[in-house]
């Protein structure tokens, strides 16, 4: 399978995959803009513009859209992250003009409508609502507003009450133009489709559109770490330890993504096996690596009752020294495995190949076959990971928790239990 990569005179990149016995196709818009390009007037309103999107354009009500892609049999939808915005749709072959219709119209003719944005603004008030109610939710949510103090890319992506009621349909038009440009943009379809017939489609619905953004890059990202815990009477506490990761383009980018399998990538890894399994601390706990394009975060999620706080989080500290000074062939085998499989599985769906093309052209500026991402995987080693561990683990920490957290640990005491370039760190009780 070979990825196929054209640019429009316009500077828009369109890039295909032809994926063997699918008769489906998978494609859509990526923008290189998400909630990190707002100023703090605009706190929320890439996620809005997201949804505004569907509620009409010139030539189509909102019905219309909906109606059109779902004639076919076909699905339509979009999404906000942090860096990116996307739209996009799963067709049947023959339907590809018709997704890029549809899409092409509501990036170029979307109208904003008064009456449908403040019916949108409640239910994303709705979805704000539904997110503080939920723990699990939050809990992410102050971890990156604590892990990036006072900066955008530690915001929520859905704004605040606030902000969400206060923008009007200017305001969107406004961000839009100012933030899509055909050359912050990319154009990809996964599935049965050919290339030049994708190229033409594309040319031809967006092939005018505005070359460049105006709207300035987002602010660099400082890592700053800290301590957030709000008390709520639940029956569980969220809690989550991080610490400053690695972005898409440096050299430990990887192996913070293999690290983060090691240690709670699933039922073998150590966290798992260690705090679940032999001494039932939690009924949850994994690790996770989240990078962007200029800085990330790798953190440790538990759940847990009230009355195992006070022992989770020394051994979670334990299991985080531990890999600075010791982790098996055994472990880095299976950490490769699963990084692999999941590159197989996923080159399996054609919507997952697609944004991870997508992904990949706007963060690298190219497609990376696998073969490239295996042989990053392959030279990995063991003294890579245990000084990267170390490294990584002795940053400033942020600790984030929700729920009945009375008995978890000074965020001071925690601080100084992980390892730490000074000769004598106090240790926690385990």
């Amino acid at each position: 399978m070979v990825v196929e990569v054209s640019r429009l005179s316009n500077g828009l990149t369109v890039a295909t995959e032809t994926l063997p016995h699918i008769e489906s196709v998978a494609l859509g818009i990526w923008v290189k803009s998400g909630s990190r390009n707002e100023s703090d007037e605009e706190h929320g309103i890439a996620h809005l513009l997201e949804h505004m999107a569907f509620k009409g354009t010139e030539r189509r009500s909102a019905w219309k859209i909906a109606s059109e892609i779902e004639d076919v049999g076909g699905e339509i939808n979009a999404a906000t992250s942090v860096e990116t915005t996307s739209f996009y749709a799963r067709v049947l072959a023959d339907d590809v003009p018709l997704a890029v219709d549809i899409l092409a119209d509501i990036l170029t003719e979307s109208k904003f409508d008064a009456d449908e944005l403040v019916r949108e603004q409640h239910v994303i008030l709705q979805e704000i609502g539904a997110a503080h109610d939920t723990p699990d939710d939050i809990v992410f949510d102050r971890f990156t507003e604590t892990a990036f103090r006072h900066q955008t890319i530690g915001r929520s992506i859905l704004g605040t009450p606030e902000t969400v009621k206060s923008f009007n349909s200017q305001q969107l038009q406004s961000f839009m133009e100012r933030q899509y440009g055909a050359e912050r943009m990319v154009a990809v379809a996964a599935g049965a489709i050919r290339h030049d017939d994708f190229v033409r489609e594309v040319e031809a619905k967006l092939g005018r559109f505005r070359t460049r953004a105006t709207g300035a890059p987002p602010q660099y990202a400082h890592y700053v770490g800290g301590d957030f815990r709000e008390a709520r009477d639940l029956m569980d506490a969220q809690i989550i330890l991080g610490f400053e990761g690695r972005a898409y383009h440096v050299r430990d980018f990887y192996a913070s993504q293999v690290l983060s399998m090691i240690l709670g990538g699933g039922m073998s890894s150590r966290l798992f096996q260690e705090v679940r399994e032999k001494r039932g601390l939690c009924y949850s706990v994994y690790a996770f690596h989240w990078g962007f394009s200029d800085t990330g975060i790798f953190g440790v999620h538990a759940a847990t009752g009230q009355g195992d706080i006070s022992q989770l989080v020394p051994v979670i500290v334990s299991e985080l020294e531990r890999a600075g000074e010791d982790i098996t062939v055994e472990e880095l085998n299976r950490a490769r495995a699963q990084y692999h499989a999941g590159l197989v599985m996923s080159a399996e769906s054609a919507a997952s190949r697609a944004s991870q093309i997508a992904r990949q052209i706007l963060l690298f500026g190219r497609p990376i076959p696998k073969e490239e991402l295996v042989e990053r995987l392959s030279a990995l080693t063991i003294e890579r990971l245990t000084d990267l561990s170390s490294r990584l683990f002795s940053s400033q920490p942020t600790v984030t928790a929700v729920g009945p957290v009375g008995t978890l640990a000074s965020y001071e005491a925690i601080r100084d239990a992980l390892p730490h370039p000074r000769p004598a760190a106090r240790k926690l009780a385990v």
